[in-house]
């Protein structure tokens, strides 16, 4: 795997392990709080951050908006375990696919369905933010509102 690339999946891999520490600390029961009515659960967004990798990797193929709907559809993960072992498949299969790439694919542009276009690249870079985007979003929702911080380390 390209160099960058292992530096990008490190920062994945930190953001993975502090979602699996939240999920350490949470029950079920605490995946259907929601502190703001027509926004995302705990659970829900949970769901959402554990999907990310394998929708987004889709995105860094060109998918249409049709697979990715149907894709986020075929997804329900109700409990902690099930987001957890998601989160982490989801993981491996991004990783797997980044590691099949050569340079040329790595810079290839991809243009998403809402007309975006990045390289490969750059889409993994996506991926890396839109994670911790949502962390940033569980960690305020668990804090401010429902009270509950799980006090750990954010980033390295």
């Amino acid at each position: 795997m390209n160099k960058y690339c292992d530096s990008a999946f490190h920062q994945l891999e930190i953001v993975i392990a502090s979602l699996s520490e939240i999920l350490g600390q949470l029950k079920d029961e605490d995946l259907d709080f929601r502190p703001t009515k027509g926004k995302f659960s705990i659970g829900e967004l949970l769901e959402h951050l554990a999907t990310i990798p394998a929708a987004d990797g889709r995105v860094a193929e060109g998918a249409a908006e049709s697979d990715i709907q149907a894709f986020y559809e075929s997804i329900s993960l109700k409990t902690t375990e099930e987001i957890s072992a998601t989160l982490y498949e989801h993981f491996a299969q991004l990783k797997f696919q980044y590691e099949s790439y050569t340079e040329e694919h790595l810079f290839t542009e991809i243009t998403s369905w809402w007309d975006v276009t990045y390289t490969r690249f750059e889409w993994l870079l996506e991926i890396i933010a839109h994670m911790y985007h949502h962390r940033g979003q569980l960690h305020a929702m668990l804090v401010h509102t429902y009270e509950k911080d799980p006090e750990i380390m954010l980033f390295e």
